[in-house]
């Protein structure tokens, strides 16, 4: 059965289907070329709609720290910047990675380096794929081609976040961000009950029941025996993210081409 048919922006899709997807919370501060992010949660009014809590935080790097502290109690939470907004949230996006905390980062890329200019870019590829933040991190990274895949990467990026318990990042660009396609948008699924998030998140800091320890959310390890095990941990998930998740579209290739 087809679904709702609307003629979208890039980045009204992304806010569409972040509310549509259950989303919980979304944390972020206006930049060209992504603001129709915040602007069209703003005028939508999720929190009627389903509960969903958008707020413009102070800065970009209080929005990534509202994410963390979301993620931390095992919300769906995500953000959105372009790119040296995306530059000035790398420490806390390492950090949700070192805490292993899903959580979804949109980046609507525009040229650099520095401030650079407000035409749009794909020169953010290494910084989203190789890490960028310190502590040799990965995320999966998401990058749509049309603004149908715009809406439809939210949701699957919530699912590979929480699959791996770690910050997926969707990076597009201001051209997909700014142009307009017709979009067929998925039907609308309920945000998550704080029962469901105990049995699928038992790591969230949602209460202590007697049957376990306090569960605590922290990149931190002054033990570097126990650090390097957990390193070898996250390089192991980041191995198999790679060896699962690689996807890819081929478009007038060699038959005999794998």
């Amino acid at each position: 059965m087809m679904g709702e048919l609307k003629l979208m922006k890039g980045n009204e899709a992304i806010a569409e289907a972040a509310i549509r997807a259950g989303v919980d919370a979304y944390f972020g501060y206006p930049i060209t070329p992504q603001t129709e992010i915040i602007e069209y949660l703003m005028a939508e009014k999720p929190h009627e709609r389903t509960g969903m809590v958008v707020l413009q935080a102070e800065s970009e790097i209080a929005a990534i720290n509202m994410v963390y502290g979301a993620a931390g109690v095992g919300k769906k939470a995500m953000t959105s910047s372009s790119s040296p907004g995306i530059s000035l949230k790398m420490e806390g996006i390492s950090y949700m990675a070192g805490a292993e905390l899903p959580a979804v980062i949109v980046n609507v890329a525009r040229g650099g380096p520095g401030l650079g200019t407000i035409q749009p870019s794909q020169a953010d590829y290494f910084q989203a794929t190789k890490g960028g933040g310190h502590g040799d991190y990965r995320m999966v990274v998401l990058a749509p081609a049309s603004v149908q895949e715009m809406s439809d990467f939210v949701s699957l990026a919530f699912d590979l976040a929480f699959k791996y318990r770690n910050p997926v990042m969707i990076l597009s660009d201001g051209v997909i961000g700014q142009m307009m396609e017709k979009v067929e948008l998925k039907d609308a699924v309920p945000r998550w009950t704080n029962e469901e998030i105990k049995k699928m998140s038992p790591w969230a800091t949602i209460g202590k029941p007697k049957t376990r320890e306090h569960n605590i959310i922290t990149s931190l390890d002054l033990d570097s025996s126990r650090q390097e095990k957990h390193n070898e941990k996250l390089l192991a998930k980041y191995n198999e993210m790679r060896a699962k998740e690689v996807r890819f579209e081929k478009i007038e290739c060699d038959d005999d081409i794998d």
